[in-house]
């Protein structure tokens, strides 16, 4: 499989494009430095990894934050997102947070768990209209950035794909037909 293929499949998963889709396709480009400017503090950092964490939580698995995917999503922001994502994927997190002051009337940070967790429910439904009846030259939903950035920081980390996934360091000879059992986790390798 190549970058395109499992950039369509991802997509495909998302249900519709993937937000700084020019990373997966070229990787990040080292003669062009979009973000020379851009710096997250540590403040962004931890919220991103709490926005991150209502996304994956931690269960009997790792959650988002300890695959430390805030700092994922700051390096592929910084490094490999063009000027214009950047800007959208900045104002997403006032956003985020403004729309946390409107919903629970205290930021995100402030807010519990469970009130993250509904305010996210409602972004991605939110997200998912958006998406749905946008033009194809308009930016896509802020939300969807968030996710896509948590799921592919998360599962391309060490946590992720050692523990939510399975994984064989060496796996060996390729077996196409493996018999599947309902509640057997997916294949990182």
């Amino acid at each position: 499989m190549n970058r395109r293929d499992a950039l369509s499949r991802v997509a495909l998963i998302m249900g519709g494009t993937v937000i700084g889709a020019e990373a997966f396709l070229s990787g990040c480009k080292t003669a062009t430095k979009y973000g020379e400017s851009l710096n997250f503090t540590p403040e962004d950092i931890a919220y991103l990894n709490e926005i991150a964490e209502t996304i994956i939580p931690a269960t009997s698995t790792p959650g988002a934050k300890d695959a430390k995917v805030g700092e994922f999503m700051t390096v592929i922001v910084k490094d490999c997102y063009e000027e214009k994502d950047q800007k959208a994927f900045l104002e997403g997190m006032k956003k985020l947070d403004d729309a946390s002051q409107k919903k629970n009337s205290k930021s995100f940070m402030e807010s519990t768990p469970e009130q993250r967790k509904a305010l996210l429910i409602d972004l991605d439904k939110e997200a998912t209209a958006f998406n749905k009846s946008k033009k194809p030259e308009d930016p896509s939903h802020y939300f969807s950035a968030f996710k896509q950035l948590t799921l592919w920081g998360y599962f391309t980390s060490e946590p992720g794909a050692t523990k939510a996934l399975r994984y064989v360091a060496v796996p060996g000879r390729y077996e196409g037909c493996i018999p599947y059992k309902k509640g057997d986790k997916a294949w990182a390798t």
